[in-house]
């Protein structure tokens, strides 16, 4: 999802617009828009896939020109983009061999302290293996020349490597960034904008250096929040797919990008991008990428979303990949107004101008009105746009009663800005001027100050770094529960979100302030968006001492051996942070793992309603959907155990589950069940005993519950006096039917 980075703005997740293309070959009155054609798996034996679909294709659209056709997916999975009429795309749903075709749409993007937070020091151990690991980075590309991605010392390129690189006048890859590309298939590309796998946003650079970057010391943000900077995976390698640009992601691209991770040889794959609608798992790209990716023994890590604190917000939510909430780390921003009767009031924000202490007159919106405006003039006291006359307001620090944005004091000349807000304060954002955010309370004060002091004055401080209780799901994460399937507990796990310092394209301004000309090498920003690379740098450590581990086994991995958190910080719950907190040094030797396959994930689809011929074309195998194939939710192999009822009423469930041992070859481990009142948990047998590594062992877990209209939650932890294997157990009251 959209990354916060420099304004609220970019917090507020935009309308989702439909790509609408018209292609000029035909009537202008034939409005045609880009439709995915997906068809499952590739088909056996020697086929000309991108032959098939043009064939389909001329079958339902009068003239196939290569502006219809934008792309075949023919590499990892089977399907097509093309711009169709209603009509046509109707036409190829009912063909065979077509699992689902749906409208492209276009999704929105949604560090110094934060690894050792985490408990994965400099010097943790690290496997030898690492430089072989490939990250798969799908965003908005990569800026190469920066520190986080140099290749000194880096050996040759692994040889299971397949992609390429592609070159341009502005870009090169290296020994560290050993592959990039960029889709736009639309051809639309605003004159900021690269064409090529450069980064003109920042939010890829971003991302890739949580997840990969090298060590970096001495980074920092004009000073602030300095530190060692280094990604997950320091030595691991990154591929760039650039599927991301100022307008969003469109889905079409984002599955062009899923088809060439796959066959380019990536070991993990991020995706911090998603919709803010509720798509069926088929009908969703990053769902059908992470399905074919797992198919191919690749996880696929995503955001959750920065949609929160409203209930079912969470965007990525297939069982096959990982979803990342966002959540806070042991620091805080903390910016002091200083007025001139010398009270100091601290405030929120990432303010990286030094006024010296100078103090300057101070003025309120609401004295400052624009009255050349018109008849009705915009209230100045919330400083909307032109709403503040630059003759009162040039020189000084403006009072403003609540944020709007930033550009309208900086536009009338204002040398600073307090602002006193309700919002959320549990993030910051950097602004294009000296800036804080005060609470109502404080707010008020500040306010009788200037409105009522003759000649008042003020400065604003330069950002200081305090200590605070963490780590905590940040308001904006998204919450479960699953909007698709009620009994499977989504998000997954948390990871740090707020206020990462990490590497930054320097053809990207600092802030989204229209006059912020500041170019920076690291900057600060917020979202799952950050969250997700720290889930991928952990998958990617993880599967650095386990090559061979299926993408369930290292989520297994990350989930079972998460932080506990508490829902005294986060009302929500497990919906909030799902398993825990991320522990990638103890997910590294987990105990036990629930592990996966994409037959287990065929079964689970049965019991989701799915046909056998739907499934045969999105396996390419023979699997039917029967008595004994069709699983429950309840039956797929998760590390986590959701079940929901409706409210007021009880409900039991029984839950198979099978763990396979990865820890001490002979051991014994014993169940520890924590069930609060209201939740009767029942485990047979509650001793698992192996003999072997790689030995299987089953169990049941039967849980009854009294949800009323709440939630409920406990936990199942197996323990051998070495580990403790930690899954949630979840009841709840479904409100949304």
């Amino acid at each position: 999802m959209a990354a916060l980075t420099s304004s609220f703005a970019w917090l507020q997740l935009i309308g989702f617009t439909v790509s609408m293309l018209i292609c000029c070959c035909y009537a202008s009155s034939e409005n045609r828009q880009v439709y995915i054609v997906y068809m499952g798996n590739l088909p056996k034996g020697e086929v000309s896939i991108a032959s098939l679909h043009t064939s389909m294709l001329q079958e339902v659209v009068p003239s196939v020109g290569s502006d219809v056709l934008l792309y075949s997916y023919y590499r990892s999975f089977n399907g097509f983009a093309a711009k169709l009429t209603k009509d046509e795309a109707e036409t190829l749903r009912e063909k065979d061999g077509v699992v689902s075709v749906f409208l492209s749409q276009k999704m929105q993007l949604h560090t110094t302290r934060s690894w050792d937070f985490m408990g994965l020091s400099k010097k943790v151990l690290r496997s030898f293996i690492e430089s072989d690991i490939i990250v798969g980075m799908l965003d908005t590309g990569i800026w190469p020349e920066s520190r986080s991605f140099n290749d000194t010392g880096f050996g040759p390129i692994p040889k299971k490597w397949k992609g390429i690189c592609q070159s341009s006048a502005n870009f090169t890859c290296n020994n560290k960034i050993i592959g990039a590309k960029y889709y736009r298939a639309n051809g639309d590309f605003d004159p900021s904008e690269f064409q090529s796998p450069r980064d003109s946003e920042g939010h890829g650079t971003h991302t890739s250096s949580t997840a990969a970057g090298g060590f970096v010391s001495k980074a920092s943000l004009y000073g602030i929040a300095q530190g060692m900077a280094r990604g997950g995976v320091p030595s691991a390698r990154i591929a760039v797919y650039k599927v991301c640009w100022a307008d969003g992601c469109y889905y079409e691209d984002i599955l062009a990008a899923f088809d060439d991770a796959v066959a380019d040889g990536v070991d993990i794959i991020s995706i911090s991008a998603g919709s803010i609608f509720t798509n069926d798992y088929f009908y969703d790209p990053i769902a059908i990428g992470a399905f074919h990716s797992m198919a191919n023994g690749i996880l696929t890590s995503n955001s959750a979303g920065n949609s929160g604190p409203d209930p079912a917000s969470v965007s990525n939510f297939s069982p096959w990949s990982l979803s990342v909430a966002a959540s806070t780390i042991d620091r805080k921003f903390v910016t002091k107004v200083k007025l001139g009767n010398g009270e100091i009031y601290e405030g929120t924000s990432i303010n990286t101008f030094d006024l010296k202490g100078k103090m300057y007159p101070f003025i309120t919106g609401g004295a400052a009105l624009n009255t050349s405006q018109g008849p009705i003039p915009a209230d100045s006291r919330f400083c909307y746009a032109e709403s503040l006359n630059k003759t009162l307001v040039k020189g000084k620090i403006i009072f403003c009663d609540y944020y709007t944005d930033s550009d309208s004091p900086i536009e009338a000349g204002a040398v600073g800005a307090v602002y006193q807000t309700g919002a959320y304060k549990d993030y910051v954002f950097a602004y294009g001027l000296p800036l804080s955010n005060l609470n109502l309370d404080d707010g008020k004060k500040v306010f009788n100050y200037a409105n009522w002091t003759e000649n008042p004055t003020a400065t604003i401080f330069k950002t200081q770094v305090e200590d605070q209780f963490a780590p905590f799901v940040v308001s904006f994460s998204s919450r479960g529960p699953n909007p698709i399937t009620a009994d499977l507990l989504t998000p997954d796990l948390t990871a740090p979100g707020v206020d990462i310092l990490a590497a930054w394209s320097e053809a990207a301004p600092m802030t989204d302030a229209e006059d912020d000309t500041r170019i920076v090498p690291f900057n600060i920003v917020s979202g799952t968006s950050m969250s997700c690379p720290h889930a991928t740098g952990a998958a990617a450590y993880v599967k650095s001492f386990h090559p061979t581990w299926s993408p369930a086994a290292i989520k297994s991995a990350l989930m079972t051996t998460a932080f506990p958190m508490s829902s005294e910080n986060n009302v929500e719950a497990e919906f909030a942070y799902g398993a825990g907190h991320i522990n990638p040094a103890l997910a590294a030797k987990p105990g036990l793992i629930y592990d996966a396959g994409e037959i287990d994930f065929v079964k689970f689809l049965c019991g989701q309603g799915y046909t056998s011929t739907q499934l045969k074309l999105i396996t390419g195998t023979t699997i039917s959907c029967s008595k004994e194939t069709n699983g429950t939710v309840w039956d797929l192999n998760y590390p986590s155990f959701a079940l929901s009822a409706t409210p007021g009423n009880s409900v039991t469930r029984v839950f198979h589950r099978t763990v396979t041992n990865v820890g001490s070859a002979v051991s014994t481990y014993k169940a520890v069940v924590k069930s609060p009142p209201g939740l009767v948990i029942q485990v047979q047998p509650s001793v698992l005993s192996f003999k072997s590594l790689g030995q299987k062992l089953s169990f049941t877990v039967t849980v009854g519950a009294e949800v009323g209209n709440s939630m409920i939650s406990g936990a199942l932890i197996w323990d051998d006096g070495v580990h403790q294997v930690r899954s949630p157990i979840v009841a709840y009251a479904n409100l949304l039917g």
